[in-house]
């Protein structure tokens, strides 16, 4: 009778261990795939960049070091290899972009430009999209983490080495409130 019932609780606990990690690795793959998808908008970005500082280039010569600083920007972001260095090469991409959209600003003739209209467009439905793919992928990272911290599942990713991620947060720059002029 023992036998019989440490047999069972073998079992159970074998089948527990199977559905926790099963649990973790669709939570780790859903946390891959939301970061797939920003990589996917991100990387659109980055290619409406060198069309959007071409145009600029013909209306705003004297702003060289601001288009440089977007295209070095944008390099660094393609050379980013790791999800870590790709949230922050993006944080300064975005930097580098809202500088060319002040400079826009001083330039009446850029501004109705219709080419720089749509770029313009674009770049802000790329935006949106990169805001909604950050939220989802900072939602799967808060599922995930709490799989990976909360008892008893903590045990099965400390036996398994499951990993943290990181949060897709933006850089404290954005956050600050910029300075309105009159």
């Amino acid at each position: 009778m023992i036998l019989i019932i440490v047999g069972i609780l073998i079992v159970v606990l074998v089948l527990y261990v199977i559905v926790s990690y099963n649990a973790l690795v669709r939570e780790k793959n859903k946390v891959k795939t939301n970061w797939a998808q920003i990589d996917v908008v991100l990387k659109r970005r980055a290619d409406l960049i060198p069309n959007l500082v071409e145009t600029v280039k013909g209306y705003a010569k004297h702003e060289k070091e601001t288009l440089d600083s977007v295209m070095q920007a944008r390099n660094t972001y393609m050379n980013a290899s790791i999800p870590s260095e790709q949230m922050e090469a993006a944080g300064e991409l975005t930097q580098a972009l809202n500088k060319i959209m002040a400079i826009s600003e001083a330039y009446p003739d850029l501004k109705a430009n219709t080419n720089f209209v749509s770029l313009q467009n674009e770049l802000t439905q790329t935006e949106d999209k990169i805001s909604f793919a950050r939220q989802f992928y900072n939602d799967s990272v808060y599922s995930y983490t709490n799989k990976l911290e909360m008892f008893p599942s903590s045990i099965i990713a400390s036996l398994f080495h499951f990993e943290r991620f990181n949060y897709f947060e933006i850089n404290e720059n954005d956050k600050e409130i910029p300075e309105v002029k009159f």
